[in-house]
């Protein structure tokens, strides 16, 4: 564990502690700091951070609910690791749950809330940083989604996007999957400013089908 990388981390924020433990944690599951199976040690976590077990126990259980930490009794938590058939199955779930939103979001997009999403897609055309272009790529999707006033349905989205992104943010930059994935957007957009649902949902189906095939073919080459 890059115990220096999370003490930094910690720094300037104002948040209280397992807040700030978890949203540690999770940047480096995210960014590839802290690898699938690697082995989160309580104690240590603590000591970085000056804490007690209890928030450090409570900063795991979150994340745990979150996909991103897998917590054993008696044998402490790992980063939890997928395989291609689990990727499979979350990207179907994602479509499920995105499709949907999109469907409840659509009739009450804003011209506001359209002109932000374009303003996101503009910045994501000039970003190569993985971090950076992740986040804008969800800032992108919840835009559109959030409009349809279904919080409860956010928060599964959250949870399933955050599972598969630390690999997507990873990977795909290197499998140039970035410019097509921006024209995807695009026409996305385009489909939302004319609320089409067809056509919005079925771009949005094959724009994640897409990059579950790419990300699911490079991880059984892994284990090849």
């Amino acid at each position: 564990m890059d115990t220096k990388s999370l003490s930094h981390k910690k720094l300037g924020q104002r948040k209280n502690m397992p807040d700030i433990i978890a949203e540690a944690l999770r940047e480096a599951i995210l960014n590839g700091e802290l690898k699938g199976g690697e082995s989160l040690k309580q104690e240590e976590i603590a000591g970085i951070f000056n804490a007690s077990m209890i928030p450090v126990r409570e900063a795991l259980r979150r994340l745990e609910a979150q996909g991103l930490v897998k917590i054993f009794p008696n044998k402490g938590a790992i980063v939890s690791a997928l395989s291609a058939d689990e990727v499979r199955e979350l990207f179907e779930i994602r479509i499920l749950l995105e499709k949907g939103a999109l469907e409840f979001a659509i009739d009450n997009l804003t011209d506001e809330d359209l002109t932000y999403a374009e303003s996101i897609l503009t910045q994501m055309d000039c970003i190569t940083d993985g971090s950076t272009l992740s986040q804008l790529n969800w800032k992108f999707h919840f835009t559109i989604y959030k409009a349809s006033g279904r919080m409860r349905l956010m928060e599964l989205i959250e949870n399933m996007h955050l599972n598969v992104e630390r690999y997507m943010r990873i990977y795909l930059l290197d499998m140039h999957y970035h410019p097509t994935s921006q024209e995807e957007h695009y026409k996305l957009l385009e489909a939302c400013k004319v609320k089409d649902s067809t056509t919005a949902c079925s771009l949005l189906q094959n724009h994640m089908e897409k990059a579950c095939n790419l990300l699911a073919e490079f991880l059984s080459s892994q284990t090849n």
